[in-house]
């Protein structure tokens, strides 16, 4: 009778293997471990506090461009987007993401490695290993050469691959998101600090204004000094509140240089001036804020969290799964040889072998029972992590919607105050010629006046910063 092939009975061995694992990993992979990520629920009201109407449009919808008309904002904003180092660090975090998400796509193949290796042993011709050696080969020492391709599988059992390719796309599109949220917060610095430089242009110039206008009360002042009209004292207040307004000058020329210099950070450029015209300072008239609900879709920073809560769900699976056996499957083939000269010699030295382990964690110190309990409570964290996101933003566009109602009842009272009392300087200074008035009421309602337009200024400047933020509150500046 003759005898079975060793090989043979071996190959069919493998094979045996290999496909029960096979089966045992179609079977297991069905089961996929974790619950499916959905959005939890989140209070949000119907319309916003202070909104004039439940508008389902909104400003948000309108790009950076469309919503800043002024030609000089566009383009500190473009340079800002261009060479803002934070921006730029955003999107290299986008780069990470993405090529730790190519990572996770491919864990779905099995490992393949090149293996080549050259061994000399000399045993002790006194050891065992040695007397076998020398009997048996007749040599004293043993050389063994291999060349192999390793293979290595796991099977995506209980879904652990899958989940993690789900945490790996969601922590990409949270990093995208979380970049959008930099480029919406930038492009509203520079909104901000751009309508700031104007403000202060606008201040330089009434302090100016003013000053010349104190020169001449001085000036009259004197001449009726020298007339007898009145005396000393009243040239020395006269002069006191001409350099108080002269004062402002150098103090307002410090802040517009330190407002340049911010811009100039902002859109990534060294320290300098900024050429401007402050004769296309923009009104802003819209204030449409639309629905709530669209916060979860426009905002970045909401949607941001939101991805970190799907990522922290996908781990909850790969934590649990990695307490469930693991299905492996392996295979070696290539050449090997205990002589260099025939290494290479086929079939001779063609070896091979294939094999399917399970393995199940039994005792480890409670490691993944713990890891597994930590990602369910980070996902509890992150949970709450969106809610505050989505509880700031609605609490941030209910505030720039009350500042900008509020604050153009400001403007409108502080444009009739200023009129008033540009009204009373002239009444002040012809009373003052007619000697019906004495100089304290001259500077007094110089003081009031200058006071009063510095103020307007301010609460026009308040008035576009409440709109920038509604624009930025509202989702606006990633497009």
């Amino acid at each position: 009778m003759k005898t079975p092939d060793l090989t043979i009975i071996i190959m069919k061995q493998n094979k045996s293997i290999i496909y029960a694992s096979l089966l045992l990993a179609l079977f297991v992979s069905a089961c996929k471990v974790g619950k499916n990520y959905e959005r939890p629920a989140v209070q949000l009201p119907g319309q916003f506090a202070g909104a004039p109407s439940a508008d389902t449009s909104s400003i948000a919808d309108l790009q950076w461009k469309q919503f800043f008309t002024d030609t000089t904002l566009q383009g500190l904003i473009d340079k800002g987007i261009k060479y803002n180092y934070d921006l730029q660090i955003a999107i290299k975090r986008i780069d990470i993401a993405q090529q730790q998400l190519k990572q996770a796509k491919l864990q779905w193949l099995p490992q393949l490695n090149l293996q080549v290796t050259g061994q000399y042993n000399r045993p002790s011709d006194n050891s065992l290993n040695g007397l076998s050696t020398s009997s048996f080969l007749g040599s004293n020492h043993v050389e063994n050469y291999n060349a192999n391709l390793n293979l290595s599988w796991e099977i995506d059992t209980w879904g652990k691959i899958r989940r993690q390719k789900e945490a790996a796309l969601a922590q990409y599109l949270q990093t995208f998101e979380g970049t959008r949220a930099v480029q919406t917060q930038l492009v509203a610095d520079i909104a901000q600090g751009y309508y700031n430089l104007l403000m202060l242009d606008r201040q330089l110039n009434i302090a100016k204004q003013n000053l010349a206008f104190s020169d001449s009360t001085l000036k009259l002042t004197q001449l009726l000094k020298n007339a007898g009209e009145v005396n000393q004292l009243a040239v020395q207040q006269a002069d006191a509140q001409r350099q108080t307004t002269a004062l402002l000058i150098p103090q307002l020329e410090q802040s517009i240089a330190i407002q340049e210099n911010a811009l100039q950070e902002l859109t990534g450029q060294l320290p300098g001036s900024i050429p401007r015209n402050p004769a296309q300072l923009q009104e802003f008239n819209d204030t449409r804020s639309g629905l709530p609900a669209k916060l979860l879709s426009r905002r970045p920073d909401v949607k941001s969290a939101e991805m970190g809560l799907a990522a922290a769900n996908a781990r909850v699976g790969v934590a649990q799964s990695n307490m469930y056996p693991s299905l492996t499957i392996t295979a070696a083939g290539g050449l090997e040889s205990f002589k260099a000269d025939n290494w290479f010699t086929v079939p001779g030295s063609v070896f091979g072998l294939a094999a399917g382990t399970v393995l199940q964690p039994i005792f480890r110190n409670r490691t993944l029972k713990t890891q597994f309990e930590v990602a369910k409570i980070q996902r509890e964290q992150a949970v709450l992590q969106f809610r505050q996101s989505v509880l700031n933003a609605v609490g941030e566009v209910s505030n720039a919607l009350v500042q900008t109602e509020k604050l153009q009842q400001q403007k409108q009272i502080a444009n009739t105050q200023v009129t008033t009392l540009r009204a009373a300087i002239r009444n002040a200074q012809l009373l003052f010629k007619s000697d019906m008035a004495n100089y304290l009421e001259v500077i007094t309602a110089q003081t009031n006046a200058l006071q009063a337009e510095l103020n307007l200024a301010s609460v026009e400047r308040q008035q576009q910063g409440a709109n920038i933020e509604l624009y930025r509150a509202l989702g606006g500046g990633w497009r």
